[in-house]
């Protein structure tokens, strides 16, 4: 997702009783204290309540009495606005607090104070009842004069006090500089090597000579000994590297080590168990970003919550959301569906590609030669409709085609057969917040031809799969995606704005030729009609070579469009050659993975990684595993396997991008809903969830705080205030679970 801001204070909680109004002042940022009267000797002034605080000195403090029962922490807040931040400067943020009773973990920030209430740091300490001093430093990406310091106090159900003393912005110290912890040098795939697969690991170290080393079993007994491989720079990290190779080992086991230059690697197994758990969590994570559906605790312990935007208060709900101001007459039901990452919005773009990447995992295991689709059967996921008698992956890519549906213009209408591109917020919201607790109008935004597009290669997908389930829902689907094309057509050049970033991401695309060659594939694959041969045939990117460095992604749907056309069955003209793309395709990414020693199939132009890096290592993993099931030559299948070594702890920072599966795994990924790091009542990401990694613009504040100037595969860091790299995705959370369905169908 390409976004993002959060909200500081809501317009409604600025409704405030002010403890002091003090005209501002001018105010210089370097080594200056930005705070008016931050320990409270005399007086509360200038510092402001909502209207529903009680604030009070006390012994030298200022001191909030909170109210229970309000929904959000920005319903209760105190705070102190006009305060001057200088962009590039860097800054001190400090204060002592404490909370009677103790559990409490207010949201302390400095961010705008005006519309639209951007966040520049915040952290939520848990205070204390004796009370403890706090200090963070940061770097204002920012000039302005309109600076808030709040403290959001509500969201909880019952009443407590909250007092603060020796508050303080200080401007002009120097800015910490933020160290990773990664841990040993040597790094591997922290979850699990297959028994016949590839074995390789990383050594980071200041030798130019080959070194010793040794695996180890749990036992601490060595069982396999060799020598590393110098590598020199690697310049995805800006480490002087070495190679380790130990795949000559094939014993299955649990605890393995591997010990060079004086360094013990993380543990990890040799097996294929975790593969087939990773297979499964990749894909129950979509339970819980359900919309429009209860989430009971009974399927997924510890991630219970309300059914969201169903029409029951404070929500707006979706089942019956009006169009932006000016675009429409008419209201649409658009309840169900998966929210798209961490905030509550609803997509068609992006949406589409998770749901094909999904749909993919399914087909690819009945076209396959190593495919099992019994292992994606009826009850292996634990969803409401375990037991249908329909595989659980069709259940659930399910619950996003019937929200996909709803989002096509009804027949009669400007548009009709289009679909609107997405539904979200009319404004940002903040963290945390569940979806039952999202206050917010929703809006429809406009038709688009690249939504249509998603609209019609997904349904005309699904109508091949879904038919021997439901005839019905297989009908209804084609008809729809028939009707998206002729929409489509009709409306060639409808592209999604730039500037329609409001509440929700833009997903700006100005070319839908790919779109048009990937709607006109999954017709022609479902339906065999000339018209869709003739329109891929014709299409320019039919010969094109459409698999980039990068990877495909929701911006980039030629490619599913060629893997398809290489894998299901089909009498197209020229099949020959669109496998052998995918083939050739597949080898560019082995050349890459083979110069990259930390073995990733990703190297991207000028080392600038891009949004959502760790899907894009996925999908071109994807494109390598395709390769193998197109030729069954061992190099592809070795390849595809090593790829997914980066993502569970082969890199730079020595850590897995998937939560639950390595020693050390993302676990505070950007989210609404799993936000334990600023709620501890909340739960965190649901195993299984990818993170998006290594980001090299950062744009987000907290990121750009800790890490400007990064390399890289250093340009990540596991806080949830980082939406750039760290959010979690469906789209991206789709491309893991493909891979890891692949991994664990080797044998």
């Amino acid at each position: 997702m390409k976004r993002r801001r959060t909200t500081l204070l809501t317009t409604a909680a600025l409704v405030a009783a002010a403890l002091v109004t003090v005209p501002a002042g001018p105010a210089a940022a370097d080594e200056v204290e930005q705070v008016k009267n931050g320990t409270f000797d005399d007086s509360s002034a200038p510092w402001w309540t909502t209207s529903n605080v009680t604030a009070e000195l006390s012994a030298g403090q200022l001191c909030a009495d909170v109210p229970g029962g309000t929904a959000n922490r920005w319903d209760a807040a105190v705070g102190q606005n006009d305060i001057t931040l200088v962009k590039g400067e860097s800054y001190r943020f400090s204060f002592t607090a404490s909370g009677v009773p103790e559990g409490h973990a207010p949201r302390a920030l400095v961010g705008l104070a005006v519309e639209p209430y951007d966040t520049y740091f915040e952290a939520s300490p848990a205070v204390s009842v004796s009370g403890d001093t706090y200090t963070y430093t940061f770097t204002s990406p920012v000039d302005t004069t309109q600076g808030q310091v709040g403290f959001q106090l509500g969201g909880g159900s019952d009443p407590w006090r909250f007092c603060m003393d020796d508050v303080s912005l200080l401007g002009g110290v120097p800015p910490e500089v933020y160290e990773p912890d990664t841990g040993p040098r040597v790094r591997v795939n922290q979850v699990a090597y297959l028994p016949a697969g590839p074995k390789n690991a990383t050594l980071v170290t200041d030798s130019t000579e080959p070194m010793p080393w040794q695996l180890r079993n749990a036992d601490g007994r060595t069982v396999a000994r060799g020598r590393s491989v110098p590598r020199g720079t690697d310049v995805s990290s800006g480490q002087n590297v070495q190679s380790i190779d130990f795949g000559a080992y094939r014993k299955r086991g649990e605890g393995f080590t591997l010990v060079a230059d004086g360094q013990t690697s993380r543990p990890f197994d040799i097996g294929t168990a975790a593969y087939e758990g990773l297979r499964a969590d990749a894909l129950k994570y979509y339970y819980t970003q359900r919309s429009g559906i209860e989430i009971l605790g009974s399927l997924r312990p510890g991630y219970a919550r309300p059914a969201g935007h169903v029409d029951v208060a404070p929500n707006r709900g979706d089942g019956n959301v009006p169009c932006q101001p000016g675009l429409c007459d008419y209201t649409l039901d658009v309840t169900g569906g998966w929210y798209d990452a961490g905030d509550h919005g609803k997509y068609v773009i992006n949406g589409g590609i998770a749901t094909w990447e999904l749909l993919s995992t399914y087909e690819r295991s009945l076209t396959a030669r190593t495919g099992s689709p019994g292992r994606l059967g009826d009850g292996t996921l634990d969803i409401p409709e375990s037991g249908n008698k329909v595989p659980d992956i069709l259940d659930e890519a399910r619950w996003e085609l019937e929200f996909l549906l709803k989002m096509q213009v009804p027949a009669g209408r400007p548009l009709a057969g289009m679909a609107h591109s997405k539904i979200h917020d009319e404004q940002w919201t903040g963290l945390p917040l569940l979806p039952s607790q999202d206050p917010q109008k929703r809006e429809l935004h406009r038709p688009t031809t690249q939504a249509t597009l998603n609209l019609a290669a997904t349904a005309a997908q699904a109508a091949r799969l879904y038919r021997p389930y439901d005839r019905a829902f297989a009908a209804e689907a084609l008809k729809a995606a028939r009707t998206a094309w002729k929409a489509a057509l009709a409306h060639p050049d409808t592209y999604p704005s730039e500037t329609d970033g409001t509440g929700g991401g833009a997903y700006y695309d100005s070319d839908a030729r790919d779109e048009f060659y990937w709607a006109a594939a999954e017709l022609y694959l479902t339906t065999g009609d000339k018209e869709f041969a003739d329109h891929v045939l014709g299409s320019p990117l039919h010969t094109a070579d459409v698999f980039g460095p990068t990877g495909f992604d929701w911006s980039r749907t030629a490619a599913p469009a060629r893997l398809d056309l290489a894998t299901v069955a089909n009498r197209l003209p020229g099949r020959d050659k669109v496998r052998r793309s995918v083939v050739e395709a597949a080898d560019a990414y082995l050349a890459t993975l083979d110069a990259q020693p930390y073995g990733m199939p990703y190297a991207p132009a000028g080392n600038a990684y891009d949004w959502g890096s760790s899907s894009q290592v996925l999908n071109n993993a994807v494109v390598v595993a395709t390769a193998y099931d197109l030729t069954g030559r061992s190099r592809y299948r070795d390849g595809a396997v090593q790829s997914m070594d980066y993502i569970l702890g082969r890199n730079a920072l020595n850590q897995s991008y998937v939560t639950g599966y390595g020693e050390v795994a993302a676990h505070n990924q950007h989210s609404r809903w799993y936000a334990h790091e600023l709620d501890p009542n909340l739960p965190g990401p649901p195993k299984g969830t990818l993170a998006g990694g290594p980001n090299s613009s950062i744009q987000d504040p907290y990121a750009q705080s800790k890490l400007t100037g990064c390399v890289g595969q250093f340009c990540y860091i596991d806080d949830i205030q980082s939406w750039s790299t760290n959010e979690t995705a469906v789209n991206w959370n789709a491309a893991l679970a493909w891979m890891a369905s692949f991994v664990a169908d080797q044998r």
